[in-house]
This record gives C-alpha cells, structure tokens and sequence, in this order.
C-alpha cells in the first residue's frame, strides 16, 4: 500500500467531489502497478465507460474498481460511500447508523447496513495480526444482567476474552477482544491459539480454565488478581474505553453484533498513532474485504 496522506475536511471535498475521481482512486488502489485482469492476469484492458467496467483484452473478463470487494454490487454512489469512510475515520467516538442517516441523507436501514460492511473491512483487516511478545489476557462482560442471574463469571452477561501486546517498555501494542460462548478451557486454548503467537509469554490473573491452554506452547505468568499492584492495568484501562465507547455511541446495543462493535474498537485502537491516515487506511481496508449481504446480518 502506498504512503498515507493526512487530508482535512477542505481537502478531503476537493479531491473527491464527484463518481469520476472516486472511481479513478479506487483503481489505483486495486491496481497500484496498473490494471490486472483477476481471472487471467492480463495487464491490457478496454474501458466500458457506460458500464463502468474494465474488459480483459485476453480473456474479455468484465471488472469492476468495486467487484469482490465490500462494496460489491452496492446501488450507492461512491461519492455516499467515500463520505461514509470519511466521517467513520474522522471520529474517535465512532459513528451510529443515526449519525450517518443524517449526515449523507440515507434511510437508517441503508447507513446500518453500510457501516456494518465498513466494521467488515476493519475486522478483516486486523484478522491478519496476531499478537506476540508479553501479552495480557483476562475476561470481561457487556451488556445488561438479567434479573437473578449469577455475578463475575457465572454472569448472563455477553462474555468478552480481550488480550493486549506490549512492548519493552510495558506500553499497550495491539488488542484483541472476541465475544464468547463461555469461559471453559477449550474456548479460550481456541481464542489463544489464533490470536497469539507460540511461545509468547501471556500474563492472566489465576483462573483455573487459563492455565491448561497455556502451560504448554506459551510461558504462562498468572497469580490472584491484586489491582493494587498494577496487574493487568493497561488491559483494565482499555476494557472501560471500550465499554465506553459501546454504551456512549451505540446505544442499547444488542448482543447479536456486539462483535462487529468491538472489532470496530480494536481497529481503532491498534492504529491510534496514524489516526490522521485513517481514511486512507480504512479506504484501502475495504477493497481487500469481501461482499457481505444484509441478509447474513438479519439471519
């Protein structure tokens, strides 16, 4: 991916003000070294500009800047979809389907389901990571208790494994959080195993279903939670700024897409010393991610 460029709101309005120059980026996006056929691999295309679409000469492959990518098939402009990117990396707080509706005037049903293919794209991108050198890892809960129901880990609760690397200094690196069926054994060996790497060393409080996962394939530091010394504090900062961000921005949140919320959170967090680039980054995250249907979001 080539250099990320800071850009303001002026300039940001200057250079995409119209389908035109938004597709035209999209294609040097996608085809920074020039156009390659994704059947064939041909470099010589015809422009179909009534369609939109580019031609393989070779195999006569139609494509688009937009096909296979989130954006597939989408009946909104780029222009509304470049807005929408735009204002998403603009926030910090993050923005609601409600924010977005006012905003670009689109129906609610149309910038929830637009959104939901930006989270897509953020999630995807971050599934590449994995976290490694000295990590924490401890559990937490969203959402509300149902009446009578157990407190901690017994809770009715959405459960949450959340796992943070640090650097030499101790300072927060990259974050993962994933929601859960529940706190067994099993169910975080299969968080830890595709989230962080082998022989890292992992730092939990000592929770009995923490140490099987981890005796083996990982140095495991863990004793008796004691805030007063400091254990898992960064971990604990980051676990109230994501609840925060959750219940301050969206909110009655359900747990049906609490996931998508927090890979959303995640995002932003492991790329919160570039968040001036965060369109360009996020832009380009979306033609990497693949089509998603609202049908799969209302299944």
């Amino acid at each position: 991916m080539a250099k990320q460029q800071i850009m303001g709101l002026r300039e940001f309005q200057k250079r995409f003000n119209d389908e035109l120059a938004c597709r035209e980026h999209l294609f040097h996006i996608r085809w920074p070294k020039g156009f390659m056929c994704p059947k064939c691999g041909h470099a010589e295309y015809y422009s179909i500009k009534e369609r939109n679409t580019y031609q393989c000469k070779k195999c006569r492959h139609q494509t688009s800047v937009t096909a296979g990518t989130v954006m597939d098939k989408t009946h909104l402009k780029l222009v509304i979809w470049f807005w929408a990117i735009f204002l998403v990396a603009k926030d910090k707080r993050g923005c609601s389907a409600i924010q977005i509706s006012r905003e670009l005037e689109l129906p609610y049903k149309t910038a929830w389901f637009l959104l939901h293919r930006i989270r897509k794209s953020m999630s995807n991108r971050d599934e590449e990571y994995t976290l490694n050198h000295i990590v924490e890892i401890d559990d937490t809960y969203f959402g509300t208790k149902q009446k009578g129901s157990k407190r901690g880990r017994g809770t009715s609760k959405h459960k949450v494994l959340v796992a943070l690397s640090k650097n030499d200094k101790g300072y927060p690196k990259y974050l993962k959080m994933q929601v859960v069926p529940n706190l067994k054994g099993k169910t975080i060996g299969k968080f830890v195993e595709k989230n962080i790497e082998l022989g890292s060393m992992v730092q939990s409080d000592a929770y009995r279903s923490y140490r099987k996962p981890l005796a083996d394939k990982y140095k495991h530091d863990y004793k008796v939670f004691d805030p007063a010394d400091g254990m898992l504090h960064w971990l604990h900062i980051i676990i109230g700024n994501a609840k925060s961000f959750v219940s301050g921005t969206f909110h009655g949140l359900g747990g049906k897409h609490l996931q998508s919320y927090l890979d959303e959170f995640c995002y932003r967090f492991n790329r919160r010393a570039v968040h001036s680039e965060l369109f360009d980054r996020l832009l380009f995250a979306t033609t990497l991610a693949t089509p998603l249907h609202f049908a799969e979001l209302t299944a």
